[in-house]
């Protein structure tokens, strides 16, 4: 347990000398700048923590964004566009070309598009 100890504090003070720009809270980015001679048993520890499944941290951003939605909403509006705001909150990460979208509404001749995910 000692070298473990010592391992940890060589390792926070190899990472508190770098530039907070050059710090990454990536695992697997600290796991290549792991010395694996050097530092063995935190080398293993970010391995394993590196395989770990994630949790449920998905599902409950989802629900707490529904929540935060229908709060904010207060059922003033109809089920479709509370379904189309939770959609965008989700997957808002996804880039979407403007002109692409205009280009489709424009050559549509019914003026009400489902767009699909």
């Amino acid at each position: 347990m000692d070298a473990l100890s010592n391992e940890l504090i060589l390792w926070k003070r190899k990472w508190y000398d770098k530039p907070v720009v050059e710090r990454s809270p990536e695992i697997l980015e600290a796991l290549s700048n792991c010395n694996q001679t050097f530092f063995s048993n935190i080398s293993f520890l970010l391995k394993v923590l590196a395989t770990l499944p994630v949790t449920t941290a998905t599902p409950e951003k989802t629900f707490s964004t529904l929540k935060r939605i229908k709060k904010y909403l207060r059922n003033a509006t109809g089920e479709d566009r509370l379904t189309g705001l939770a959609l965008l909150s989700v997957h808002r990460n996804i880039v979407v070309d403007p002109e692409e979208v205009i280009n489709r509404f424009s050559n549509e001749k019914q003026r009400n598009i489902e767009f699909v995910i």
